[in-house]
């Protein structure tokens, strides 16, 4: 036998004697569950298989949690990366993807203390308590802060501490950041980017929420520009497009606070009620799909929620304990809860991004 015949045979017994599953985990084939511990000293993420529920990791952030009263201080591109917001040390902390698992790969500074991240127009931008930050991404790894732009209520001034909700891409040239200040109604603040997607230094508009509600919070957009934002402390959900509300509907559901999008259907977390509900939207109208989508069972109030690759997991917070509970999600927005919830053992986590497998592309 040649000495090729030989070389090719072992190849073949060694796969057949174990190599297979070798070659299996070497595959970043399944879906990850992040949750930040959010631990004021010493923050972490714990990463878990969407499926088995198994804990794979926990990793540092290198730097001190604390954020509160936000949405997206965790986020995913494309299965690749994963950042997770450092607020007490003014950093955001990045991970990119290894195999089944992550990997500590940079920390990036933000001038104000980070709250909400998002990613589009190759850029990751960060949401502070009184900024917001663009910062260049290349092939999955973050460089350079390339603008910046003062956060302001529609009443004038910067935003209190504890008031910047959540940023989000809204089209090629806008990003959108809402702002929570009651008594007033809150405000939703319209920031200018450039044609490389860099923040411009300034705000195309500063957008009260309409008459009647209180609270902007969490939104999701559609890929037209369209955003439906949850109106949290007035039981509603908006409509938002060229630059205003253009419609405001009742939520059926106490404090809609969390929003992630799946397709045409967008899910809210509903923290007074312990539910998910399901909304559609057009450009003109959003609707109430399904007042009760899903029961959060796990005892606690949701408190973050996201969605991708048929996965939809809430995180919820009570008793002293914080879970995440994972549901699959069909063609129609179905959810099916795949069982009991997972405790991540601290008493104020805070952020869950679903992370697809890495081949599988945008969401």
């Amino acid at each position: 036998m040649s000495k090729v015949a030989v070389y090719f045979s072992a190849a073949i017994l060694l796969a057949v004697a174990g190599g297979s599953h070798k070659i299996y985990a070497a595959k970043d084939d399944s879906t990850l569950a992040i949750v930040m511990t959010n631990d004021p000293s010493s923050n972490e993420i714990k990463v878990y298989d969407a499926q088995t529920k198994a804990l794979l990791q926990t990793l540092s952030t290198k730097g001190e949690g604390g954020v509160g009263g936000n949405a997206r201080g965790v986020r995913q591109f494309q299965g690749e990366l994963v950042a997770a917001v450092n607020y007490g040390s003014n950093t955001v902390a990045l991970f990119k993807r290894d195999g089944n698992g992550l990997k500590f790969e940079q920390l990036v500074s933000t001038t104000s203390a980070p709250v909400s991240l998002d990613f589009g127009n190759d850029h990751l931008y960060v949401a502070g308590a009184t900024t917001i930050d663009s910062f260049v991404l290349r092939e999955h790894r973050v460089g350079w802060r390339d603008g910046t732009a003062f956060l302001e209520v529609v009443e004038g001034g910067r935003p209190a501490a504890g008031s910047t909700a959540q940023v989000g891409v809204l089209d090629r040239h806008h990003a959108l950041v809402t702002l929570k200040t009651d008594p007033t109604p809150g405000t939703v603040d319209v920031v200018a980017l450039d044609d490389d997607g860099a923040i411009t230094g300034s705000l195309t508009n500063v957008v009260a929420a309409p008459a009647g509600t209180l609270t902007p919070f969490g939104f999701s957009v559609y890929p037209d520009g369209t955003a439906a934002i949850t109106l949290a402390h007035s039981n509603q959900d908006g409509l938002f497009r060229d630059g205003a509300f253009v419609e405001v509907i009742n939520a059926g559901q106490a404090a809609p606070c969390w929003m992630t999008r799946a397709g045409k259907y967008i899910f809210t977390a509903n923290t007074g009620s312990k539910t998910i509900s399901r909304l559609t939207a057009t450009g003109n109208h959003i609707f109430v799909d399904s007042l009760v989508a899903a029961n959060v069972t796990a005892g606690g109030s949701p408190s973050d929620i996201d969605a991708a690759h048929g996965v939809l997991g809430v995180m919820d917070r009570g008793a002293g304990q914080a879970h995440v509970s994972l549901f699959t999600y069909n063609q129609f927005g179905e959810l099916t809860s795949t069982g009991g919830a997972i405790n991540i053992g601290v008493p104020n986590a805070n952020g869950v991004a679903i992370v697809p497998p890495s081949d599988h592309g945008k969401n």
